[in-house]
C-alpha cells in the first residue's frame, strides 16, 4: 500500500522547517547539484486570477537530487491582499521521490517559501557585503517582513540596529509585538523610507509595491539594496548599481514583474550586466570589488521550494509527524 504524509504549518515546523542553518544548508547544496545536473527546474506556469496583475497562480515544477531523491510541484495563489482569515498567499507542495517516482507527500509550503527567500538574502548578504553588516533596513511589514527580521536576528550576530518601514504604521507595530528584538540589537519604527534607510549596510525590500519605493538615492558604496518583492525598485537604482547580482537569470525574466525583469523587457538592461548568480557566489566565491554598490535581485527558485519539502518530509517520516493517508 503507498501511503501519502501529509503535513500542516505546525507540522512543517515541528520537522525542523524553520531551522536558518538547515535551510541555509538546503540552498547550498541544492546551488550546487543545479550547477552539476543534477538538479533543474522547468518554467513556471502561470494563471491570471483577474485584473491586477498581483492576483495570480504558479505551478513551479523542479527536481532535486542527492540525498534529497526529489521531485515535485509547489502550486501558489497570490492575492493583492489578505481576506480575513485567509492570508495573500498560499502554497502546496507535492513530492515524489525521484529515482522511481513513488509519491511521497504534500506539504503546506507558504511558510518553507518565506524560510528559502530569506535564506537567500542570507547568503546574499554573508558573499556580498564587505563586512558583517551592523545596520539593516527591513522594508514592509507582512509575512515576508516577518521571515527576514526573524533570519536577520537568528543568522547576524553583527547588527545592533534594525529599522523598520511600513506604509501602514498598526502592521508595523504588529509585526514589532510578534518579533520581540534579541539583547543588544535595537529595531526601530520608521515613519519615512529615508529614515529607515539613511544608515542601513543592507535594505531588505519585503513589499509588495506595484511602483518602486527606492530610486538611485539609495544606490550606496558598499551598501547592498536586496528586493524579495514586486516592483520596488526603480530602473534608475538598478542601473546606478555598481554590481547587479540574481538567484538565476532564467526563462522567467520574459514574464516575471519584478522590477530588473521589467527593465530588461524594457530594453534597458543587458543580461550580460548580470555579475553573478547563487552559483557564482556560493560555489565559486565570486565576490565583489571593494566599495561596489550592490544590487540583488530575488526571483525565488522553485528548486529550494522542493529541497526544502523534501527535506522535512524526510526529518517527518522519522519522527512520525504528520499524518499518513492512502493513496494506492
Amino acid at each position: 500500500m503507498i501511503t501519502l504524509r501529509y503535513l500542516s504549518r505546525a507540522d512543517v515546523i515541528a520537522a525542523g522547517g524553520g531551522d536558518w542553518p538547515l535551510a541555509i544548508a538546503d540552498l547550498r547544496e541544492a546551488t550546487r547539484l543545479l550547477r552539476t545536473g543534477e538538479a533543474g527546474m522547468e518554467a513556471e506556469s502561470v494563471m491570471p486570477m483577474g485584473r491586477d496583475p498581483r492576483a495570480t497562480a504558479y505551478g513551479l515544477p523542479a527536481f532535486v537530487g542527492g540525498s534529497y531523491d526529489a521531485a515535485g510541484l509547489k502550486w501558489a495563489v497570490h492575492r493583492p491582499e489578505s481576506r480575513g482569515d485567509l492570508p495573500s498567499i498560499t502554497n502546496t507542495t507535492f513530492i515524489n521521490r525521484l529515482n522511481d517516482g513513488r509519491p511521497l507527500g504534500l506539504v503546506e509550503s507558504a511558510y518553507l517559501t518565506r524560510m528559502r527567500t530569506a535564506a537567500v538574502s542570507a547568503l546574499a548578504m554573508e558573499h556580498l557585503l564587505p563586512r558583517p553588516p551592523a545596520r539593516v533596513a527591513i522594508l514592509g511589514a507582512g509575512a515576508q517582513a516577518k521571515a527576514h527580521l526573524a533570519m536577520v536576528l537568528a543568522l547576524f550576530p553583527s547588527v545592533s540596529e534594525i529599522r523598520l518601514w511600513n506604509r501602514t504604521g498598526s502592521r508595523l507595530e504588529a509585526l514589532v509585538a510578534d518579533k520581540p528584538s534579541r539583547a543588544g540589537v535595537t529595531l526601530v519604527r520608521c515613519a519615512e523610507i529615508v529614515e529607515a534607510t539613511a544608515e542601513a549596510d543592507v535594505i531588505l525590500s519585503c513589499t509588495s509595491a506595484p511602483e518602486p519605493i527606492l530610486d538611485d538615492k539609495a544606490v550606496r558604496p558598499g551598501r547592498l539594496i536586496v528586493q524579495v518583492g514586486y516592483h520596488e525598485v526603480s530602473f534608475a537604482a538598478i542601473a546606478a548599481s555598481d554590481v547587479v547580482a540574481v538567484d538565476l537569470w532564467g526563462d522567467f525574466a520574459e514574464k516575471s514583474a519584478k522590477s530588473l525583469f521589467q527593465m530588461y523587457r524594457a530594453g534597458q538592461f543587458p543580461p550580460a550586466r548580470v555579475a553573478a548568480d547563487l552559483a557564482h557566489l556560493v560555489v565559486d566565491g565570486w565576490r565583489p570589488p571593494a566599495g561596489a554598490s550592490l544590487y540583488f535581485s530575488s526571483f525565488g527558485l522553485n528548486l529550494f521550494d522542493i529541497a526544502l519539502a523534501a527535506r522535512v518530509l524526510s526529518q517527518a517520516e522519522a519522527g512520525g509527524i504528520g499524518a499518513t493517508l492512502p493513496y494506492l
